[in-house]
């Protein structure tokens, strides 16, 4: 750079530096109390300071001032836009707003992926229900326990039942590692439902359909010597969460797949930009209702023993969800 251009650059910082050194001010002011924090006045000159800071960009590259000057004036102003523009949030007002409204409108949006989801889980149940009736040798090939799980086809009815109503961890530990041990489990599952439906939709749609035949051959083992019912009851403490929580994950992915399969007129980068957000507070839904049901499984399963109790705890804690989802947060544009 030459001289005369060092002194331009010098002139130029020199004329406006004074404005910049107040936007930085303002600026360091809203980044660590919030823009609320500010006067009218302040508030008033944070926009009017931005606009100049731009103004003074747009000169100094037009003119190719020198490098440093040009940085610095990049970051004042990016650090300003999103000071006027970006949503002025707290972390506690996100998640306030997530489960008052953008989770519940979220998944309502996306109800027709979910219900694909379900349909897996139904789909799959019926068939391993049937496929049992068939052959019992399903049993093993869709819910392998081991030698050492008491149940298995052939097993007496008190061997079943000693399952259901026992209050022990399957491996006599105690309830917080099972309730762990069960949200990781679960969580896993719930991942591949989610991340795999970008591939199509199809992998996602397979897994529910897999959960269901293990599900399916439970039913038929215990259907067959007359204790639906109270597997039934069994089932349903953290069933009615737990199931509900991999369809909604599985509904997650599928949105995705739907996303990269039909992108309408956008490019499949585009399709699969819009689809996100709402893909992701699926995501953060299913983890929420999973953390539910480890601790409802690991502890209130065993805790509980009456199937009444259970079926109300149970469906009880649905009806919650179902009201949440549906109701919570209702208007014409956020459900659009």
């Amino acid at each position: 750079m030459s001289q005369t251009d060092d002194l331009r650059s010098v002139r130029f910082r020199r004329q406006r530096e004074q404005d910049w050194k107040t936007l930085d001010a303002l600026l360091l002011r809203v980044e660590k109390n919030g823009v609320h924090t500010l006067q009218f006045i302040e508030a008033r000159s944070l926009a009017a300071l931005y606009r100049q800071a731009c103004t003074s960009l747009s000169v100094a590259r037009e003119i190719s001032l020198d490098r440093g000057l040009l940085t610095y004036l990049e970051a004042l102003t990016a650090r300003a836009y999103l000071a006027v523009y970006a949503p002025q949030q707290t972390l506690g007002g996100t998640i306030l707003r997530f489960f008052a409204r953008s989770g519940p409108q979220a998944f309502r949006r996306s109800l027709g992926f979910v219900a694909l989801g379900y349909l897996g889980l139904l789909l799959g149940t019926l068939a391993g229900i049937l496929l049992y009736a068939q052959d019992t040798v399903w049993y093993q090939a869709f819910f392998p326990g081991g030698a050492a799980d008491p149940r298995q086809p052939g097993a007496p009815a008190s061997e079943l039942l000693s399952v259901i109503y026992n209050p022990e961890t399957p491996d006599g530990g105690n309830l917080s590692v099972f309730a762990s041990y069960l949200f990781s489990h679960n969580t896993r599952i719930a991942i591949f439902c989610f991340g795999l439906g970008v591939f199509a939709c199809l992998p996602s749609f397979a897994l529910c359909v897999f959960n269901g035949l293990g599900l399916g051959v439970l039913v038929g083992l215990y259907a067959e010597r007359g204790l639906g019912w109270d597997l039934f009851g069994w089932l349903s403490i953290h069933g009615v969460t737990e199931l509900s929580a991999i369809a909604i994950a599985a509904g997650g992915g599928i949105l995705l797949g739907s996303a990269v399969l039909f992108p309408g007129p956008f490019t499949r980068k585009d399709a699969l930009r819009r689809a996100g957000p709402d893909a992701t507070k699926l995501a953060v839904i299913a983890a929420l209702m999973l953390v539910v049901a480890a601790l409802v499984e690991g502890f209130g399963r065993q805790l509980v023993q009456d199937t009444g109790a259970r079926l109300v705890i149970g469906w009880g804690i649905g009806a919650g969800w179902a009201w949440w989802l549906l109701v919570a947060g209702r208007n014409r544009a956020g459900d659009a």
